[in-house]
């Protein structure tokens, strides 16, 4: 088993990190042609996919050192500035008000804040599994480190699935709803399954799943709006 998952995960982290590109690409040529900002907002937050997707990729050739710890340290710092973007994502979805937008923005921009400070107090650790180094947050980190890493996980996912239930009744879509729960599942499902040290693998599914269904929930938008 040890065996395949050294063979099998570098492969599937390279893919990952590809389709992630092709997405971000595709996200902001389509914000550039049709001015949707709910495009330029999910670009953004593949973006930070991207990146976190690649440095894990890079781990499978590097065995630590100083290039990849500097990195990693920017895979966390870039991965706390944009995941709030999914509050955004969630208020312009659902269509709101002037009032609760600006609210969401603020928001949006202090959890982003501490999401940036967060990345940078994170004491590295370096790891080796299923052939990837990586380096993870170290027991000596802070534990304000760990409750933000923590919230800017779950705390964004919650609301996500909470709008998309919104949005799928409103709008008759269930792709905003699908974004956030197999991303919320594929998340759990290493804990659940006491696969601690697979959380980094399991998780990119999710990732890419929400990403995926991020992009029909956009186009179905899109086609709606010129429908009608």
């Amino acid at each position: 088993m040890r065996a395949l998952l050294i063979a099998v995960c570098p492969v599937v982290l390279w893919l990952v990190a590809v389709f992630h590109l092709v997405f971000l690409v595709g996200f902001f040529r389509s914000y550039r042609q049709r001015k949707n900002n709910l495009y330029l907002f999910m670009g953004l937050i593949t973006g930070g996919l991207f990146f976190d997707a690649l440095i894990l990729s890079l781990g499978s050739a590097l065995s630590g050192g100083s290039v990849l710890q500097t990195l990693s340290r920017f895979r966390y710092v870039f991965h706390g500035a944009l995941i709030p973007l999914i509050f955004v994502v969630c208020a312009y979805a659902l269509g709101v008000g002037k009032k609760l937008r600006t609210a969401v923005w603020i928001l949006t921009c202090v959890l982003a804040v501490c999401g940036i400070a967060e990345g940078f107090a994170i004491v590295l650790e370096l790891q080796n599994f299923a052939g990837v180094c990586r380096y993870t947050s170290g027991a000596a980190t802070p534990a304000w480190a760990e409750s933000v890493r923590s919230l800017l996980s779950f705390g964004t996912v919650l609301p996500l699935m909470a709008s998309g239930i919104a949005v799928w009744i409103r709008q008759k879509t269930p792709a905003l709803f699908l974004s956030g729960f197999l991303m919320f599942l594929f998340s759990a499902l290493g804990p659940a399954t006491g696969n601690m040290d697979l959380i980094f693998f399991i998780s990119t599914f999710g990732e890419v799943c929400m990403v995926l269904f991020f992009r029909i929930y956009a186009d179905g938008r899109e086609k709606k709006k010129k429908a009608g």
